[in-house]
């Protein structure tokens, strides 16, 4: 019998977000969730937890008669970057193009970022991304996926995945690792030696020194062509990093039918994908992950179409985008703009962000849901019930948060 250390008791409700839960949440009340060390032993009634292990022991969690669910997964960010692009983003809400703003002397764009990231020392990253990444533990957030990509050249590629590494060793949220050194092409290099360097320097060195476990390709209109990312993540592949692509953000130029060719663990952005490449991107596995966020901070003139990428049984996952161009910490505010903008239930949201963005992760058999044998990743937040995560805008800080059984943030008092 399983070693009960904690007791989560006096939930208002419990989601499990199961694979098989009908509503797609597995909303529960009167709902006790037993953990063992790092795992969930047990998910069910108080009476039934007690009579079937010794809970003399068990630190007991006081959920407040709050909302208990799974941890949200971040599954899309570029956590990594120096300084900011607030000129450029203020120039942008006020309308102004791209050639006005350029004339301005504004520093615009990845290759803006790519300039900064040179300048930053591997320390200020670290202080930067941990502040970020406090932010998000507080709204709830247990696990995050971080992309290089701001480096354009091997060194500072490395670095910006050795800074992944610091920062995971330094504060509770699991980072996960993304080498996207295809995110653009240097202002001072050609194309084609640029791509030479990543075939030949940048993924065996990322591979050899272990820093990340998926390869990502930025496969668009003005940015890489299918040839080039099909070239890029099948070496990737020889090197044992998995597959992600961004794609159909701008264009519509064959990345989602190569993502499901390659069988990508997700495809992410999906603005112009085309529905009839909706079945083989399912059929394939390929989790689309979408990012409200993302489109509302450029004021993106074609909004994902989310509603129809459901209905044909796609996966859906959701994610912050969290870059210089989209500044936003708060998964609970993903889920507000997923509802409120794309026609998504509360409960598809949800599910989104938790289950569905671990899947993004390849680790849906580990996190994203409380059910048990997985981690014990979990969020409480001050709500009655999960709709609340929808309805309240602006709101979403959460009570507590459990990192692998152990309380990494706390938050619990009386609010107005």
């Amino acid at each position: 019998m399983a070693r009960i250390t904690a007791v989560i008791d006096n939930a208002g409700q419990v989601l499990t977000c199961a694979a098989d839960a009908s509503d797609l949440v597995g909303a529960r009340t009167n709902t006790m969730v037993a953990i063992s060390d790092d795992k969930i032993a047990a998910v069910g009634a108080k009476a039934e937890i007690a009579a079937a292990y010794d809970l003399s022991n068990a630190e007991r969690i006081d959920a407040g008669g709050g909302l208990v669910m799974p941890g949200f997964v971040d599954c899309h960010t570029h956590l990594v970057f120096h300084k900011s692009r607030v000129e450029e983003y203020a120039q942008k809400v006020r309308g102004r193009a791209a050639a006005e703003i350029r004339a301005m002397g504004i520093p615009m764009g990845i290759a803006a970022t790519a300039r900064m990231m040179r300048e930053a020392t591997e320390d200020q990253l670290v202080e930067s991304a941990a502040e970020r990444l406090a932010h998000m533990l507080s709204f709830g957030t247990t696990t995050v996926e971080s992309k290089s990509g701001y480096g354009l050249n091997t060194a500072t590629e490395i670095k910006m995945l050795e800074v992944n590494r610091a920062v995971a060793a330094r504060q509770p949220i699991e980072v996960v690792s993304t080498f996207l050194g295809a995110h653009e092409f240097p202002e001072d290099r050609s194309r084609e030696s640029y791509i030479a360097e990543i075939l030949e320097e940048m993924i065996p060195e990322v591979a050899r020194r272990g820093l990340a476990e998926f390869n990502d390709v930025y496969c668009d209109d003005g940015y890489y062509s299918v040839g080039e990312s099909r070239t890029i993540l099948s070496r990737g592949l020889d090197h044992g990093l998995k597959v992600k692509i961004h794609t159909d953000a701008y264009s519509h130029i064959g990345g989602s039918k190569l993502a499901a060719e390659l069988g990508a663990v997700s495809a992410d952005h999906m603005n112009y994908t085309a529905a009839g490449e909706y079945t083989g991107l399912r059929d394939a596995g390929v989790v689309c992950v979408v990012m409200p966020a993302l489109d509302f901070a450029v004021g993106h003139s074609r909004p994902f179409d989310a509603r129809s990428m459901m209905d044909a049984g796609l996966t859906l996952a959701l994610a912050t985008d969290m870059c210089p161009g989209c500044w936003l910490e708060s998964m609970p505010f993903v889920v507000q703009l997923a509802c409120r903008l794309y026609r998504f239930s509360p409960a598809e949201a949800i599910r989104a962000g938790t289950l569905h963005a671990a899947m993004a992760l390849d680790r849906g058999d580990r996190i994203g849901s409380l059910v048990p044998g997985k981690q014990a990743d979990i969020g409480i937040f001050p709500y009655d019930r999960y709709e609340d995560m929808a309805y309240r805008l602006g709101r979403g800080r959460a009570s507590l948060v459990i990192k692998a059984g152990r309380i990494v943030f706390d938050d619990r008092q009386d609010l107005p």
